[in-house]
């Protein structure tokens, strides 16, 4: 048992809920739920999509730990309730919450200060007519990736190569999200950086080389299959480690994150453009705690167990009313 774990009090594990992730998240819950339990914490599972919020007040709830991803627990909408409610939680307030969840507003945050992102076309639900679909195209050039601008997971995500392709990878994603992205394809190293803290004083874990058969990272390769290959350390060159580090405090800061989040990039190794350049994909404010998961296997990298990991973000817990 790990001592002074009893002032923690009762704890709420949120998991599963009413997103497209949902199963992942019950993988990630669990997990949280026995590291902590491990560890002498009160803790309890608490699915959101089974049972009202305010039971965690009732209930005498003292912290809750997130591990819900997508819609209506990565979104900061249940953030907004335990403020309301008055229990503190891990991760990222309200406002990070919200913009990070949407890669379109993520972007636009990013390129107002100045942080790479891929080039991009946001389609609303009156642009998805045929003629404006298949001229996205000229303006990214192929290949490219069409996605749900609000969902995670590689959920309705599709790496389209041919004009033929687009109708149809529109529409998977508008299955999701009523807007679409369209987004320039990097041809490159993919790369994902865990960030612990807030502020200032947030500090980026080890880089994460992500091989997957055929560079398609899909939901199976995050989490089913034992094809995906990963690299931590990462094997980059020492000044690009600490490049896609720098860019991640960056982005993390930028958004307002606090607690712990992971961004994924890419390094560009098109031989047209043979510059290695990185780009920020986007920010996950709630990131996956399964067994393939990656902000665990950089923790371990850097000295710091799955279980001590709970531990500390756990402790971390606040509100958005009780930041210094």
């Amino acid at each position: 048992m790990n001592q002074n774990t009893g002032e923690l009090g009762k704890v709420a594990v949120l998991m599963g809920g009413s997103s497209a992730e949902r199963e992942v998240s019950l993988m990630s819950g669990n997990g949280v739920l026995a590291a902590l339990r491990a560890q002498g914490v009160d803790a309890h599972a608490f699915d959101p999509a089974a049972r009202e919020l305010q039971a965690l007040k009732a209930e005498g709830f003292a912290r809750a730990f997130i591990a819900l991803h997508g819609r209506h627990g990565e979104d900061g909408t249940v953030q907004g309730a335990l403020e309301l409610l008055g229990v503190p939680y891990t991760g990222s307030g309200v406002m990070a919450s919200a913009i990070a969840m949407d890669k379109v507003m993520t972007k636009r945050v990013w390129l107002a200060e100045g942080l790479p992102t891929p080039r991009w076309q946001w389609l609303e639900p009156g642009q998805q007519s045929r003629a404006q679909v298949i001229s996205v195209p000229d303006q990214l050039g192929l290949p490219l990736i069409v996605k749900p601008p609000r969902e995670g997971s590689s959920i309705g995500i599709t790496k389209v190569s041919g004009y033929s392709q687009m109708q149809d990878a529109v529409a998977l994603a508008a299955q999701y999200d009523a807007d679409v992205l369209c987004e320039e394809f990097i041809e490159g190293i993919e790369l994902t950086c865990p960030v612990l803290g807030q502020g200032t004083t947030a500090q980026a874990l080890p880089v994460v080389r992500i091989d997957a058969p055929d560079g398609n990272y899909d939901f199976h390769h995050k989490y089913f299959s034992d094809d995906t290959g990963y690299r931590c350390p990462s094997g980059l060159l020492p000044d690009e480690e600490a490049e896609v580090q720098r860019l991640t405090l960056a982005a993390y800061r930028a958004l307002g994150c606090r607690g712990w989040g992971r961004a994924d990039l890419m390094l560009r190794t098109d031989p047209r453009n043979n510059d290695r350049r990185i780009f920020l994909l986007e920010m996950n404010t709630s990131p996956g705690m399964t067994g393939h998961s990656l902000v665990p296997m950089s923790a371990r990298a850097a000295g710091i167990s799955y279980e001590a990991l709970c531990l500390q973000l756990l402790r971390q817990a606040t509100l958005d009313s009780r930041r210094d």
